[in-house]
């Protein structure tokens, strides 16, 4: 869609927002505010409140910058007489404390909910002569962004706070209230235009996954042989297996024991060995892209004294987000490994390390690891477990076979993968200039919105 430019411009007097149309004023947002409303801290249990309970609000409710009241905890019965600030139609939810990248995140509240209450990290902003929505696409716009990070530059990296007075003295370019109107109501067609087609390849990311992980599980439990006779396994989560497939602990059917990194935290630089841990474990592959930590040469000899890795060595992540994600080392050997990761090394007369990486993808032999997680500050699978865990193992020349064709069948799945990521990425960044050109009057929707009304 190509859109025109305002036929007249002037200077708005702020380096960073350029030129606005010339009918346009650029103030302070504290002109359209009525009032901020802060919430009160309760105490809570961890699952949402039900229908006509009391719920407060998680931070979380505003982090995609559209408010979604489900995202709350059940207050409990002793603090009902504490809470404030019910979350009323046409305000917007403003996170005053959080993260860098999601302090002033803010969503528009488009139903009033009078059992849903504020928590003290989360502003309720009520409007005064102006479009509520026009303001809310404001703070999805890098215009609203960097003022928000000029705000909280210097505070803590990871916890930043923004003031009242500083969010009141945000600049926002605000045209004629009709004009507003318009405008809101141009972004909420096209967005929801753009929204649909986004959720279309995030439905199509899934079904991918989904296939990938039916075409590895099948393979990995029932073999390429549609006839062959099968038996019980004996454990509920891997099912009946092919009659001459053998059934092991993992710990069986490894050459030296399952360990992991260094549970100390090294002094980190910025080169030195890759110290590779969670985030680049993905793919099946390790992401060298993504490691973001090194180590001294010194550190690597000392840790390496534990585990060095080797080609075909397999990691899972035993904590956290990721558990039971899996990579393979291929190429190089020139890093370390911290303490998340599980190293894994087959004894390869009776496995096969593709093989075996597979099975560890495999449906079923996730849901094992799922089902023995353990948690305290965040899910986890101890070594111990980890170890007991069952492997189904063919022949060995079967479980190459096996391995052979997954790896073809496997083949078309990443590039369909990265051109439905691609599209999603292109997607959101059009969503985001659209959104920003037009609160910053870059572009005139008037147009559009009289030919819809006509």
């Amino acid at each position: 869609m190509s859109l025109p430019g305002y036929a007249e411009y002037k200077d708005s007097r702020v380096d960073w927002l350029g030129e606005v149309p010339g009918h346009w004023n650029v103030n302070k947002v504290k002109t359209v505010i009525r009032s901020i409303d802060s919430g009160v801290s309760v105490n809570a249990a961890d699952t949402p409140a039900e229908d006509q309970s009391i719920g407060v609000l998680k931070t979380s409710c505003v982090y995609d910058g559209t408010f979604r009241p489900e995202e709350n905890k059940a207050v409990v019965e002793e603090d009902l007489n504490r809470v404030a600030c019910p979350v009323k139609k046409d305000a917007m939810i403003v996170s005053r404390m959080n993260t860098p990248s999601l302090v002033g995140a803010a969503g528009l509240v488009k139903e009033s909910k009078p059992n849903i209450y504020l928590p003290d990290r989360l502003w309720q902003v009520h409007f005064q002569s102006c479009s509520p929505a026009f303001v809310h696409y404001w703070t999805l716009s890098q215009a609203y962004r960097c003022q928000v990070e000029i705000a909280c530059s210097g505070a803590s990296s990871s916890m930043q706070n923004l003031g009242q007075d500083q969010f009141k003295s945000f600049l926002i370019p605000l045209p004629p209230d009709d004009e507003q109107v318009s405008i809101a109501g141009f972004l909420d067609r096209e967005t929801a235009k753009i929204d649909a087609l986004i959720a279309e390849q995030e439905t199509l990311l899934a079904l991918l996954a989904e296939k990938r992980q039916a075409t590895i599980s099948h393979a990995v439990t029932r073999g390429l042989d549609p006839d062959v006779p099968m038996k019980g396994s004996g454990i509920a989560w891997l099912g009946e297996v092919p009659a001459h497939w053998e059934v092991r602990p993992l710990k069986a059917i490894v050459s030296t024991p399952i360990t992991d990194g260094p549970h100390e935290t090294p002094q980190f630089l910025e080169e030195g060995v890759p110290f590779v841990s969670a985030e680049a474990v993905s793919g099946g592959a390790i992401n060298f892209e993504k490691v973001r930590a090194y180590i001294s040469h010194e550190d690597d000899v000392r840790y390496s004294q534990k585990y060095k890795p080797q080609l075909h060595d397999i990691y899972m992540v035993k904590s956290g987000a990721t558990t039971g994600v899996t990579a393979i080392v291929e190429g190089r050997t020139d890093f370390n490994i911290w303490s998340p990761l599980a190293a894994i090394r087959c004894n390869t007369q009776m496995a096969d390390p593709y093989y075996v990486l597979n099975y560890l993808r495999s449906k079923n032999f996730q849901e094992a690891v799922a089902l023995n997680w353990s948690f305290g500050t965040q899910q986890n699978i101890g070594m111990g477990v980890l170890g007991d865990l069952a492997v189904v193992l063919p022949p060995l020349e079967e479980q190459r076979e096996i391995a052979r064709h997954l790896d073809s069948q496997l083949g078309v799945f990443p590039t369909m993968r990265e051109a439905a990521e691609t599209a999603v990425t292109l997607l959101r960044e059009r969503r985001s200039a659209l959104i920003a050109a037009a609160v910053t009057g870059k572009i005139d929707v008037r147009g559009q919105v009289d030919a819809l009304a006509a």
